[in-house]
């Protein structure tokens, strides 16, 4: 439990550290200006993917059989948290670009994809 829970981490440290900085890097070189932190997007993404994964986790350890439910509910959950901490910034008044809009659902998504496919190894090894 502990070493699947160290390799996902590990695994997120690289993909944040893949994708933020030449996703950061392309705005600046293309002078694009964002309403909102990337850097927090990313920070919140990567905070929330291993909460997620770490209740999983225990979920799969104490109920094995709940661990699709506990998934969902906790995706739901991390979109919510999002919706709230974000709200003043992301869903404002302001019209956001379609960079801006990318540069929402490219880490959302990334992260997204790593949760599902550790999960779906933690499934499989069920």
């Amino acid at each position: 439990m502990i070493k699947r829970l160290v390799y996902f981490c590990i695994a997120l440290l690289v993909l944040f550290a893949v994708s933020y900085f030449p996703h950061a890097y392309f705005l600046s070189h293309n002078r694009e200006t964002l309403h909102f932190s990337l850097l927090s997007i990313y920070l919140y993404h990567l905070i929330a993917a291993t909460i997620v994964y770490a209740i999983v986790e225990g979920v799969a350890y104490k109920l094995p059989n709940q661990v699709g439910y506990a998934y969902l509910a906790s995706v739901f959950i991390k979109l919510g948290f999002f919706v709230l901490i974000f709200r003043a910034s992301v869903f404002s008044e302001v019209i956001l670009s379609k960079v801006e809009r990318l540069s929402l659902v490219i880490p959302l998504f990334l992260f997204l994809i790593l949760e599902a496919v550790f999960i779906s190894k933690l499934l499989n090894n069920k």
